[in-house]
């Protein structure tokens, strides 16, 4: 579930950290798996935070039913989200249920915060122009459901802040989440959540973690000679980072393909480094490339292609 691009990400992360706090107490094997677990933690939270804006419904039915003089409106409260299929696919999932017990996400829910919201979801067009609707239309009832997530949960500061203070690695993960929730929407109960790396994705992360930090010297040395136009204190950090793991995918990573690894530090630089990191990156790993190859040091195997 998590892509080859998000543990590219994740370990970049952990190099920096690293490499900012020069902390070489802990094993960065285990901190990286740590950090795994706190994303497929948050993972979880944000997946039952928005199954439950969704049920509410029916809690505002009932607790609309029950005042001394309920208007017409109260005893007449819409419930058609409740019954979602797409709801309904992840609720009724063993992984997500398992996912559930498991981290327990129900203990660090917000009474409040989740009425706010689903008050602001019961009150916008969207939400009225599907209850309007008697059908059920599969695009509609996914639809919905990432516009709860979309618009009324990310865009939220006060959700945002709620998560935060749950969550200390929200700033680090926040894109990946969006990514991962946008793509178990489209296909929901179909991704197993006891483990969202798998013991290949796993492998990659580890390894790669592990092999850039023991081959950083001979990584660094490879690199440096590229950067005689350049000064090498307004280098930033993280594009440094980056170029590294990159030579360590060419090296060290036989059935990952040249052209993926570039591509994706670079759209790794631009999204996270500096305006001009991608066209950098860019620039200096194509000529690491064509050197490694003329000197017969890339050696490629068959392979499937892995992002």
């Amino acid at each position: 579930m998590i892509s080859r691009r998000n543990i590219r990400v994740k370990v970049m992360q952990l190099i920096y950290s690293l490499e900012s706090t020069e902390n070489t107490k802990n094993d960065p094997v285990k901190v990286l798996q740590q950090q795994f677990d706190q994303s497929h933690g948050l993972f979880v939270y944000l997946l039952y935070f928005l199954t439950e804006v969704a049920r509410y419904s029916e809690t505002d039915a009932r607790l609309r039913s029950m005042k001394n003089l309920p208007s017409a409106a109260d005893l007449n409260v819409n419930t058609k989200i409740a019954g979602n299929e797409v709801l309904w696919k992840i609720l009724e999932n063993e992984s997500y249920r398992k996912a559930v017990e498991t981290h327990k996400p129900q203990r660090s829910i917000d009474a409040d915060l989740l009425r706010k919201i689903y008050l602001e979801l019961a009150a916008s067009d969207i939400y009225r122009e599907y209850i309007a609707v008697q059908g059920r239309d599969k695009n509609s009832e996914r639809d919905i459901i990432k516009f709860i997530f979309t618009d009324l949960l990310l865009p939220n500061d006060d959700f945002i802040s709620h998560v935060e203070e749950i969550f200390t690695n929200w700033d680090d993960d926040a894109d990946m989440m969006n990514q991962l929730m946008l793509n178990y929407l489209q296909k929901p109960g179909t991704y197993n959540l006891q483990d969202m790396l798998g013991a290949d994705k796993s492998k990659f992360a580890k390894t790669l973690l592990v092999t850039c930090l023991e081959k950083r010297e001979q990584l660094a040395e490879l690199i440096k000679p590229k950067l005689k136009n350049w000064d090498a204190e307004r280098i930033a950090v993280l594009d440094m980072i980056l170029m590294q793991m990159g030579v360590c995918e060419f090296l060290y990573f036989e059935t990952i393909p040249t052209k993926v690894t570039i591509n994706e530090y670079i759209d790794v630089a631009k999204e996270y480094s500096t305006p001009q990191s991608g066209q950098f990156v860019n620039g200096i790993l194509d000529s690491i490339h064509k050197e490694l190859l003329a000197q017969n040091k890339i050696h490629k195997t068959d392979f499937k292609q892995k992002i």
